[in-house]
C-alpha cells in the first residue's frame, strides 16, 4: 500500500508539472497564435514607385495591443503583427502601445455584461505577470507600461517612449538624419483602470500613459459602452475623466464608447478628438463603426479617425486594396486631414498584412488614386498634427 501511495503521489505532481508547463509556458503563445490571424499568404504587390514613396513617409498607428502578450518586442516573432523589428521593417515612425486590462467572456460587437467573466486575468496568471496585476485593472495598464520601459532600456536606439512635445521632436529629428528609432506612445483602452479614483490618473500619466479610451466592450463607471447594455451617456465621473483629460493636455479616445457618450464629449470639449481604430459606416454598416454624422463631428474639432486593417471593420474587404478603398471613402466623407491609421494590430483580429508590410498600402493608396500629399497625411502626418496640439510640452 505504501508503494502505491507513492507512485500515486508521483503521478499526481506529475500531472501538476505537466499542467502548469503547458498552462505557463504552451498556452499563452498558442492562444495568441490563434488570437492574431494574418488570413492569406501574405503577398501583395508593391511596385518600385510605391516603395520609394513609402520608404520616404512618415508613418504612424494610433492602436496596437502588442503589450497584452508574452513576447520581447524587441526580437522579431513569428507570431502576431506588431514588434520593434517589423516596425523598423515597415518604416513605421509612431506606435501607440495600448494597455488591455478587462474583456468580458463571449466578447461580440452588440452587447455585454460587465459582470461576465473576464477573458483577461487567465492570461495575466498564465503569462506570470506580477500578483498585483491579478486583480487591480490599474496594475495590469501600469505593468504594460513597465515593460514598454524595459523594452526601452534594453534597446535605446531602437525605440523611445514619447511623452512630451520634446520626446516628439526628438524622435522625428533622429529619423530625419537616418535612424530607425520608433517613437512608442501609451495609452489605455478603456478607462476602468482608475477604479472610479480620478486620483489614479496621476499613476497612469506619470508611467507614460497619454491616450485615455473611456471604454472597451462593457459598460464602466465612466458611461456607456458602444458594445454594452445600457447606451448611456456620461456619468458626474465619466465628465470629471474627460474634464481632467482635457485639463492635463492628454488625448482623448472614444473609440468603443457609445454614440451618446461621444456627443457629450464634444459638447463639453473643444480640442481635437480621436477615434484610435475604427472603420467607416458608409463603408461598412456595422455597428462598430459610428455612423459618419458622428464621426464627422469629431473630424470638425480637428481630431482624426484612424482606419483599422481587420476584417470585421472593412466587412470583409481587408486585403490592402480594400483597405485603401475604405480610406479613399473615409476621406471624401471627412476630409483630408482627419483621417489616420488605427491597425488594431494585436487586438484579437484577423488581417491579412503585418506591420512589416505597410508598403502594400502604399502601393494600394496609390492605386486608389491618393495624391502624394493626401498619403503623406493619412500615413502619418495628420496623427504628428494632433500629438503637437495635445502632447504636453
Amino acid at each position: 500500500m505504501r508503494t502505491f501511495g507513492k507512485w500515486l503521489g508521483r503521478l499526481i505532481l506529475l500531472a501538476l508539472v505537466a499542467g502548469a508547463v503547458v498552462f505557463f509556458g504552451i498556452l499563452p503563445p498558442r492562444v495568441e497564435r490563434g488570437m492574431n490571424l494574418i488570413h492569406g499568404d501574405g503577398r501583395h504587390p508593391v511596385s518600385d514607385a510605391a516603395q520609394a514613396l513609402h520608404d520616404d513617409l512618415l508613418i504612424g498607428d494610433w492602436h496596437a495591443d502588442s503589450l497584452l502578450w508574452a513576447r520581447d518586442l524587441n526580437t522579431r516573432a513569428d507570431r502576431g503583427h506588431v514588434d520593434i523589428p517589423r516596425l523598423q521593417e515597415g518604416n513605421v515612425a509612431l506606435q501607440f502601445f495600448t494597455a488591455v486590462t478587462k474583456s468580458p467572456a463571449g466578447q461580440n460587437y452588440t452587447e455585454n455584461s460587465a459582470d461576465s467573466f473576464d477573458n483577461i486575468t487567465p492570461l495575466v496568471i498564465s503569462q506570470m505577470w506580477p500578483p498585483r496585476t491579478w486583480q487591480s485593472l490599474l496594475e495590469r495598464a501600469l505593468y504594460q507600461a513597465e515593460k514598454l520601459h524595459e523594452f526601452q532600456a534594453d534597446a535605446p536606439d531602437d525605440l523611445r517612449i514619447i511623452r512630451t512635445r520634446s520626446d516628439l521632436d526628438a524622435v522625428l529629428d533622429a529619423r530625419a538624419n537616418g535612424s530607425q528609432i520608433v517613437g512608442g506612445l501609451l495609452g489605455i483602452e478603456g478607462a476602468h483602470p482608475l477604479e472610479l479614483k480620478l486620483e489614479n490618473l496621476d499613476a497612469l500619466e506619470a508611467a507614460g500613459h497619454r491616450m485615455i479610451g473611456l471604454h472597451h466592450f462593457f459598460d464602466n463607471g465612466l458611461g456607456g459602452s458602444l458594445h454594452g447594455l445600457s447606451n448611456a451617456g456620461l456619468t458626474d465621473f465619466g465628465r470629471d475623466v474627460v474634464a481632467e483629460v482635457a485639463r492635463r493636455n492628454l488625448i482623448l479616445d472614444l473609440a468603443h464608447s457609445s454614440p451618446q457618450v461621444a456627443w457629450e464629449v464634444l459638447e463639453m470639449t473643444d480640442m481635437p478628438i480621436v477615434v484610435s481604430h475604427t472603420g467607416l459606416h458608409s463603408f461598412c454598416p456595422v455597428k462598430r463603426n459610428f455612423p459618419d454624422d458622428l464621426m464627422k463631428a469629431i473630424a470638425e474639432t480637428g481630431g482624426v479617425i484612424a482606419i483599422g486593417y481587420w476584417d470585421d471593420v472593412a466587412c470583409g474587404d481587408f486585403a490592402p486594396a480594400g483597405i485603401a478603398r475604405m480610406i479613399a471613402a473615409a476621406i471624401d466623407v471627412l476630409g483630408e486631414d482627419h483621417v489616420a491609421l488605427g491597425s488594431d494590430y494585436d487586438g484579437s483580429v484577423k488581417t491579412t498584412f503585418d506591420t512589416s508590410q505597410l508598403a502594400a498600402l502604399t502601393h494600394a493608396l496609390m492605386h486608389e488614386g491618393l495624391s502624394e500629399d493626401q498619403i503623406r497625411k493619412v500615413m502619418g502626418g495628420n496623427m504628428v498634427r494632433v500629438l503637437r496640439a495635445r502632447l504636453p510640452a
